[in-house]
């Protein structure tokens, strides 16, 4: 409705009809567009009728029965809106705590994948030094060999175990590594573009 000729009689919605009869003729005379000059003139003709309509409709009995019903279809009640606030301030919280969730989801998510990686990296320095220890180990009996020194090695049970879990961490670590999706996708490149590698895979992937 876009037309609220309580509003424009500036008084209650229950106001009586004595009460409408003065807001009227206040209001008529403040606007009566005969008592003024200028510009202001039209304006005030212009409002003058809106006023005239308005008291016409709830100055008569019938007519304002008619319009307060048609009124209160596009207007809602104190609890009505109170309750309307409510459930905005409910679904805004709501809204928030859904942000602040995603947004600590997403914290934990990069927490983790930097963890992980620095697990990854933490493990493939801790083989690699092993490594390294080893082929320094190496190096330095075949110089001693090189002099004239025998070395005579006895391989026990434990050195077998110590090398079969070494190459079984370094091919875990090869297969954590791999499922990293840069390197996934270099792996898969590399064996579909070179020739030699991808008969050797095959023939490793046959024998098994």
């Amino acid at each position: 409705m876009e037309k609220n000729y309580y509003e424009i009689l500036e008084v209650d919605k229950n106001a009586s009809n004595e009460i409408i009869e003065k807001a009227y003729k206040t209001l008529a005379k403040r606007y009566h567009p005969d008592l003024q000059d200028g510009p202001q003139k039209k304006e005030y003709e212009e409002k003058m009728k809106i006023i005239n309509e308005a008291y016409a409709v709830l100055s008569d009995a019938t007519q304002k029965t008619t319009y307060d019903e048609q009124l209160k279809n596009f207007t809602v009640s104190r609890e009505e809106y109170q309750n309307i606030v409510q459930e905005n301030m409910l679904l805004r919280q709501e809204i928030q705590k859904l942000q602040s969730n995603i947004q600590n989801q997403y914290v934990n998510n990069i927490n983790y994948q930097a963890n992980t990686q620095k697990q990854y990296k933490e493990q493939i320095n801790r083989v690699v030094n092993q490594a390294a220890n080893q082929a320094y180990r190496d190096a330095y009996v075949q110089d001693m060999r090189n002099r004239g020194y025998r070395f005579r090695r006895k391989y026990t049970i434990k050195d077998y175990i110590k090398l079969a879990g070494i190459i079984a961490g370094l091919i875990l670590i090869f297969v954590i590594i791999a499922q990293i999706p840069p390197v996934k996708k270099f792996l898969i490149n590399l064996y579909e573009n070179n020739i030699l590698i991808k008969a050797l895979v095959d023939t490793f992937k046959t024998g098994f």
